[in-house]
């Protein structure tokens, strides 16, 4: 699946700048915190959020553009 998507941040490790966010489709995404649309390079576990599906290296889908879903 590419495209928009919607999920939940499940994990996110500020050392390295990298997360997990667990999408709606069942999914698991992977990120890195430079992807934060708002400029922030920390998020917390359990936010809500917006992103876009892209393929990542070695084929795996990511996440970009997270954007924290405040409806």
């Amino acid at each position: 699946m590419f495209g928009a998507g919607t999920g939940t941040v499940t994990e996110f490790e500020e050392h390295r700048g990298t997360g997990v966010i667990s999408g709606a489709d069942g999914i698991d995404y992977a990120f890195h915190c430079t992807e934060i649309a708002d400029g922030r390079r920390i998020i917390a576990i359990g936010t809500k959020v917006r992103f876009e599906v892209v393929a990542g290296i070695g084929g795996r889908t990511e996440a970009r553009s997270i954007y924290r879903d405040e409806t």
